[in-house]
C-alpha cells in the first residue's frame, strides 16, 4: 500500500507549535474543532495575500485544480508563471512506497530554470522561528527536481511584510530526512505522547479534545511550571499524573532529576517546590497562600491593558487600543485611546494615550498603573522608539507600570493549569457580560470593523471591542481586590 507524504504534514507537526499528536490525529482523521474567528481571518489574509500576488504577474497559467501531468507540461513550454501547479513522486523509503505530493504557490521562469515561490503571512520563515516553512520549500524542490530532472533556481517565501526571502535548496539527502521525520510519527500503531501547555496547546484545533482527556486522566503535564521535558522525562519514568508525581517524589528529589533543556540535561532545581506545591493544590482542589501579595499601597490605582495586532497582520506591530481607568477612592470611568480608520492612526492613537495618561497623572499624582503580564511594558517602549516621548509621560508611566501576575505567582498557588488573567478571573469568580471575547477574538473583529465600508456595522463592532478591554480592567481590579481583601 503506498502512503502519501504532502508538505503541509509540517504545518500540523510544528504549527501553532511542535506536536506529535497533532500530526498523528489529523492523519487519523480525526476532526478539530471548527476554526474560530481568529483562524478564519488568518486564513482570509493568507488567501488575499496570495491573490494580491497573483495579480502582479501579467500572464500567468492558472493550474488550480489541474492534474500533474497539466504542469509538467506547462513547465515543458517554459511558460513564464505557473500557479497552482500539482507536483507528485512515489519513492521507496526504509522499505514502503510514498507517494509525495506538493502544490506550490508559484513556478516562476528565469533565464536559467524556474523559482518556486509561495506566499506566507509569518515575517519570520527561518528553521527556528517557523521550521514548516523551509521544509515545505525544501520538498516542492525535491519534487521539482525529481520531476523535472532540474535543480531549481532558488526557493523564496513572499513573508507578510510582503519582502521576499530565498532559501537555498538543500538537496535530496535533507528533504529524505525531513520526510523520515513525518513517517517516524505517521507510522506508529498507537498515538504518540505530547505533554499540554496552556500556551503550546492555544491555537490548535485539537485543544479541547486534549485538555478534555488530560483533566480525565489527572495528566501530570497539567501542573503549572512542569515544562514539556519534564512532563516527558517523568513519563518515561512510570509517573503519568499529578498523585504519581507527589507520591513518588518529594522537593528534594525532583530538584535532583534531569531533564531534556534544549540540547543539554538540566536539573529540575528550585522549581521543584513550587511545582509540588501546584500539584497539590490542584489534586485538593484548593488554592495554597505562600506569603502576602506585596501589592503598592495608594488610594487609588489605574487598571490598564493594550489591544494590539500580531506583526503579520500589520506593517506596524500595532497597538489599536490603549485602555485605562481608575479604580479605589475617587473611581473614574472607562478611558481609552483607540486607532480608528485614517492616516497615521497609529501615531494618534500613541498621542491620544499620552494625553489621557498625562490627564490621568495631573488629577491623581503618582499613581499605579496596574496591567497583566509583560506586554504593556514591552509595548511601550516599542512606541517611544517609535514616536518618541516629547513630554516624559511614557517614561512616568513606565515608573509607574505594576505588573500583577508576578504578584499574584509569587503570593498563591491556585489548583488551575494557567496563571492567564481569564484563568484566575474565572476561578476568583469574576464574571463577564459577553458570551464571545478573548485577545484573538478582539483582533478578528478589529480587523473586520476597520475594513468594513458600512459605518453602523464599524462602530458595533468596535464597540465589542471596548466593552471586552473595558471589562478586563475590571478582571484586573478584581484579581487586585482579591489579592488585597482574600489572600493573606
Amino acid at each position: 500500500m503506498t502512503a502519501t507524504l504532502k508538505p503541509s504534514d509540517f504545518y500540523s507537526l510544528y504549527s501553532p507549535s511542535l506536536c506529535e499528536l497533532r500530526l498523528y490525529l489529523t492523519r487519523q482523521g480525526f476532526q478539530p474543532s471548527p476554526p474560530g474567528v481568529f483562524e478564519q481571518l488568518l486564513f482570509q489574509l493568507g488567501q488575499r495575500h496570495e491573490k494580491d500576488h497573483l495579480s502582479t504577474f501579467p500572464v500567468f497559467s492558472d493550474l488550480t485544480g489541474a492534474p500533474p501531468d497539466k504542469t509538467v507540461e506547462e513547465i515543458r513550454k517554459q511558460s513564464p508563471v505557473i500557479y497552482q501547479g500539482e507536483l507528485r513522486y512515489q519513492i521507496q523509503i526504509d522499505g514502503r512506497m510514498i507517494e509525495v505530493v506538493g502544490i506550490p504557490d508559484f513556478l516562476i521562469k528565469e533565464p536559467h530554470g524556474y523559482v518556486i515561490r509561495d506566499c506566507k503571512l509569518a515575517r519570520h520563515v527561518t528553521e527556528k522561528d517557523h521550521p514548516e516553512i523551509p521544509r515545505q520549500l525544501q520538498v516542492y524542490g525535491w519534487l521539482f527536481e525529481k520531476t523535472t530532472g532540474k535543480r531549481p533556481v532558488r526557493l523564496e517565501v513572499l513573508k507578510g511584510d510582503g519582502l521576499i526571502e530565498s532559501i537555498d535548496y538543500a538537496g535530496e539527502d535533507v528533504v529524505l530526512s525531513y520526510m523520515r521525520s513525518l513517517l517516524d510519527i505517521l507510522s506508529l500503531d498507537e498515538e504518540p505522547y505530547s505533554p499540554v501547555g496552556w500556551s503550546k496547546c492555544g491555537g490548535c484545533g485539537y485543544n479541547d479534545y486534549c485538555m478534555s482527556r488530560a483533566k480525565e486522566n489527572q495528566d501530570v503535564a497539567l501542573v503549572y511550571d512542569l515544562d514539556q521535558g519534564l512532563a516527558r522525562r517523568l513519563r518515561d519514568l512510570g509517573v503519568f499524573t499529578i498523585q504519581e508525581l507527589v507520591s513518588r517524589y518529594d522537593k528534594a528529589s525532583l530538584s535532583e532529576l534531569t531533564r531534556p533543556w534544549g540540547s543539554r540535561e538540566q536539573k529540575v532545581g528550585k522549581k521543584a517546590g513550587g511545582i509540588l506545591l501546584q500539584a497539590r493544590a490542584m489534586l485538593d482542589k484548593k488554592e495554597r497562600v505562600i506569603k502576602k501579595p506585596e501589592l503598592p499601597i495608594s488610594q487609588n490605582y489605574v487598571m490598564f491593558d493594550l489591544e494590539g495586532l500580531p506583526p503579520q497582520l500589520e506593517e506596524l506591530d500595532k497597538i489599536y487600543l490603549w485602555g485605562m481607568q481608575v479604580f479605589g477612592e475617587k473611581p473614574g470611568g472607562f478611558l481609552y485611546a483607540l486607532a480608528e480608520t485614517g492616516p497615521d492612526n497609529d501615531k494618534k492613537c500613541w498621542e491620544d494615550f499620552l494625553k489621557i495618561a498625562g490627564e490621568i497623572f495631573a488629577e491623581y499624582g503618582d499613581i499605579p498603573f496596574v496591567h497583566w503580564h509583560h506586554y504593556e511594558k514591552t509595548k511601550i517602549k516599542t512606541y517611544m522608539e517609535r514616536y518618541g516621548d516629547r513630554k516624559g509621560i511614557a517614561e512616568k508611566v513606565l515608573d509607574h507600570l505594576i505588573d500583577l501576575l508576578p504578584i499574584t505567582r509569587d503570593a498563591v498557588i491556585i489548583p488551575e493549569p494557567s496563571y492567564s488573567l481569564k484563568v484566575v478571573e474565572k476561578y476568583i469568580g469574576f464574571k463577564r457580560t459577553q458570551d464571545e471575547y478573548g485577545g484573538d477574538w478582539s483582533i478578528a473583529k478589529y480587523i473586520e470593523a476597520v475594513e468594513s465600508e458600512d459605518e453602523g456595522k464599524r462602530k458595533a463592532l468596535m464597540d465589542e471591542i471596548l466593552k471586552y478591554n473595558e471589562e478586563d480592567l475590571k478582571a484586573t481590579w478584581a484579581v487586585f481586590e482579591w489579592l488585597r481583601n482574600e489572600v493573606s
